[in-house]
């Protein structure tokens, strides 16, 4: 399964930690493989700060994973081509967000992939990755 992360979640631990925490992001992807492991997951990792790379990213992973868990960063709000990609891939995929979008600006409570996605997670910090991974591996099993 992969776990794709976008724009600027390379820079945690440097944003707002009463919003995204305090963990780094390296720290952070340390943590989600270990929540992938404890749940019979092999995880794969990608991050891009770059949407064209994100969506060709998106089109190779056929055939080299299973399920997606995907944190698409401000994409999320507008980035229809990450949508149509992850249309593209016909896998199950969990959208998840470390802050809670719905209690945030406006702007933030758009998701222009969550009709593709299996269902999303938010405001859980990096515990909503493990709830993420629970609900993809159901949809694997």
């Amino acid at each position: 399964m992969e776990v794709m992360h976008g724009v600027n979640l390379d820079q945690l631990g440097r944003r707002d930690p009463a919003v995204y925490g305090g963990l780094s992001f390296n720290a952070l992807e340390l943590r989600v493989e270990r929540f992938a492991r404890d749940l019979g997951l092999e995880p794969r990792f990608f991050h891009t700060n770059h949407e064209g790379e994100f969506v060709e990213h998106l089109h190779r992973i056929d055939g080299l994973a299973d399920g997606v868990v995907l944190n698409p960063g401000a994409w999320t709000h507008y980035a229809y081509a990450i949508r149509d990609a992850l249309e593209l891939t016909a896998l199950p995929a969990i959208e998840v967000h470390l802050s809670d979008v719905e209690t945030r600006e406006e702007f933030r409570r758009v998701s222009v992939i969550r009709d593709v996605c299996v269902a999303t997670v938010s405001g859980r910090g990096p515990d909503g990755y493990r709830d993420a991974l629970v609900l993809l591996r159901e949809q694997l099993a």
